[in-house]
Parts: C-alpha cells; sequence; structure tokens
C-alpha cells in the first residue's frame, strides 16, 4: 500500500472517475493515478499536462519515450521506469538501449539522441547550459527545444510525487528492473 489509499473509480465524482484509468490500457486502474486521485482537481490537471506533453511536444514517440525513461532513471523511478519500458518498446527502443539509459551509456543513440538524453539529465539536475541548450537546438526547433523541457521536467516532476506517495507497482507486476538485456 503506498502513503495514500489508491482510490476507484466509485471513490470519485463522476467527472473525474475516468481520469485513474490508464489511457493505454483501458480499463485498467493504475495505481499513479489512484494516490493522486486523492486530490481529485490535481488529478485532473496533472492528466492534463501530460497529456499535452505526449501529444505535442514536437517529439517522436521513441524520443518521448528517450526522455521519460532518462527522466525516470535519473530520479530513480522504478514504477516511471517499469511503466515506460513497454511503452518504450512499443516506441521502437531495444532492450539494449533501455539498458544503456539506466547506465547513462550513450554510445547507442544517435548524435541528436545523445543531446536529448544530455539535456533531459541536466534538467533533471538543474543545470542546463547555454552550450547545452544551443546543441539541442542544432538538433531541434524552438517549439521541441520546449516542448523537451516540459517533458523532461514534466517526468521527473511525476516520479518526484510517486516518491513521495509511495506508489507502488500495480498488484502482479514485477519490476522489470534498470538492466533489460
Amino acid at each position: 500500500m503506498g502513503r495514500l489509499p489508491y482510490v476507484t473509480q466509485d471513490d470519485l465524482d463522476s467527472e473525474y472517475e475516468d481520469l485513474v484509468v490508464s489511457s493505454l490500457q483501458p480499463g485498467k486502474t493504475v495505481n499513479v493515478y489512484s494516490a493522486i486521485g486523492n486530490n481529485q482537481e490535481v488529478l485532473r490537471g496533472f492528466r492534463e499536462f501530460l497529456g499535452s506533453l505526449w501529444t505535442h511536444s514536437g517529439l517522436t514517440d521513441r524520443q518521448r519515450e528517450l526522455v521519460i525513461l532518462t527522466a525516470a532513471s535519473e530520479v530513480g523511478s522504478e514504477y516511471e521506469w517499469h511503466q515506460h519500458v513497454t511503452i518504450g518498446s512499443d516506441a521502437g527502443l531495444t532492450p539494449e538501449e533501455m539498458s544503456a539509459l539506466a547506465r547513462d551509456d550513450r554510445t547507442p543513440f544517435s548524435a541528436a539522441e545523445r543531446t536529448l538524453i544530455a539535456y533531459t539529465r541536466a534538467v533533471a539536475r538543474g543545470r542546463v547550459t547555454d552550450g547545452l541548450h544551443d546543441a539541442l537546438l542544432a538538433h531541434f526547433d524552438e517549439a521541441t527545444v520546449a516542448g523537451t523541457a516540459s517533458t523532461a521536467a514534466g517526468y521527473v516532476a511525476l516520479g518526484r510525487v510517486i516518491d513521495a506517495l509511495g506508489v507502488e507497482l500495480e498488484a502482479g507486476d514485477e519490476f522489470a528492473g534498470w538492466d533489460l538485456e
């Protein structure tokens, strides 16, 4: 059990009840949303914010998952990492590439992806330099750089919320592990 109870759809007002269900796994209630659901308006805000990052960051699915998995790795969020291993795989990341992200080994990636990973780690650490920002701009347009910064920071924040609330993997799930090879 997490630090807060996991609310169910029945615990929520009707306008919020679908917010505890995964958009990628219809019908499946997920613990992270069920924990945040203790504050229905915050849950709605989180889902809207994360949804906008998901669809409007300017990143491809693969690039988005590189950012999310890197952020999860950087903050040590097993829950977020576990959730995105399958999503990352569906977006074209190999187990070897995801394992490399966990080790902060950037050698398997293209120059643009290495810069994206470095930028995400810098966002997580609060250490984006002008040089790193300019390096990212060499690969992506301004809208995508803004989307990248927001996605990295948004998933770092989500990882911190997961940690603060003690969110556990869903019943029956076993942590995928940092090393997927």
